[in-house]
């Protein structure tokens, strides 16, 4: 970390996949919208040189911009109650050849304060971001936001009241980080035996619980557990998951290919907003996540659109061979913001975009 920005990225597909969005969640921070010194001191960080002063310029303009959200129904903007939380839900490379990249993120950010009466609100966006590779890191070129595709909340979730976001105020939680690392076996490379560590491996487990391999591609599923469980629970968490899987492809009626008999593709993400420990020593840690996951068809059935669920998850680690491994991953209390008012949901075929391998988002 330098300047509040996370730095030090392979120079790959993976690697520019994480740098576009730690470079997103970071500009989406609270302290980066409304502290100006830290704002700058993380543009100086992130950008190339040449790109610095538009960079900067534009970050001014979208903590302006942003400032309406995180004052609540307050006159002025407090910082140490405002929440401002963004999860990268899906990530895929446009183009790359290793001296530059540009990736396109869908994102859901989450505004608001903790102050008053006013709910926090949620909001969907596509950002593109364009790298390039110097000072042999990925740094900053530009990006774009436009309106994303919008997943209606899950219809069993309520919003809740302001109070209830307390635990990610800026000083309660952290943003989630990846590295776009990865080991020989394609999953993220061991973690460091610290408190950042724990979470940095905590938040790989519910991003790739959330990957749509994981319901329909078996081989994938059981090297992703052994890359992740503890040896301890590895034979029941695998016994688990195949039950689970098998009980999503049958209710959504998926074939072997994760697609149904019209075609319709298994589209499930799980995005990290924030993270916060419970507990961790040198030995075991047990890591809160805020996380927003998309789960649905995309295709032809509007009652099996995408559909958005906010919750608190859980994850137990272990120090195992030199790592964290998971003991138990679960999912707990729903902490849900309210939709914008003027957002519609977007129809389920054009979630296609946004689904398969090669747009899942970077693991930490």
């Amino acid at each position: 970390m330098l300047d509040g920005v996370p730095v030090g990225y392979p120079r790959t597909k993976a690697g520019a996949k994480a740098a576009a969005a730690n470079y997103t969640t970071v500009s989406g921070s609270t302290a980066f919208l409304t502290d100006k010194k830290a704002r700058h001191r993380a543009t100086s960080v992130m950008a190339t040189n040449d790109a610095a002063s538009t960079v900067t310029e534009k970050a001014d303009e979208t903590a302006k911009d942003a400032a309406s959200a995180l004052r609540g129904d307050k006159a002025k903007v407090n910082a140490k109650k405002a929440v401002s939380r963004t999860g990268v839900l899906s990530a895929r490379v446009l183009g790359f050849d290793g001296h530059s990249a540009m990736v396109r993120l869908w994102t859901t950010t989450v505004r608001g304060s903790t102050s008053g009466h006013a709910t926090l609100t949620s909001d969907f966006r596509a950002v593109t971001v364009t790298l390039a590779w110097e000072d042999s890191d990925w740094k900053l070129k530009d990006s774009s936001r436009t309106a994303g595709l919008v997943a209606p909340a899950d219809e069993s979730q309520a919003s809740n009241v302001t109070s209830d976001f307390s635990d990610y105020i800026p000083d309660a939680a952290h943003d989630p980080v990846v590295s776009g690392a990865t080991g020989q076996d394609g999953f993220p490379a061991p973690y460091e035996r610290s408190e950042s560590g724990a979470h940095a491996a905590a938040t790989s487990a519910a991003v790739l619980y959330g990957d749509p391999r994981f319901y329909t591609d078996e081989g994938w599923r059981h090297r992703m557990l052994a890359a992740t469980a503890a040896p301890s629970v590895r034979e029941s968490v695998v016994a688990d998951a195949d039950s689970t899987a098998q009980l999503v492809r049958e209710n959504r009626g998926l074939g072997s290919d994760g697609a149904t008999a019209d075609g319709a593709e298994l589209i499930t993400r799980t995005a990290v907003l924030a993270t916060r420990s419970v507990s961790c020593s040198a030995r075991a840690a047990s890591v809160e996540l805020w996380t927003a996951s998309v789960g649905g068809l995309a295709g032809q059935d509007e009652t099996q659109r995408p559909r958005i669920a906010y919750l608190r998850m859980t994850v137990d680690l272990t120090w195992s061979g030199g790592t964290w491994k998971t003991t138990s991953v679960t999912p707990s209390e729903p902490l849900v913001p309210s939709p914008l008012a003027s957002e519609e949901a977007t129809p389920a075929d054009r979630f296609t975009d946004v689904g398969g391998a090669r747009s899942a988002p970077a693991t930490a």
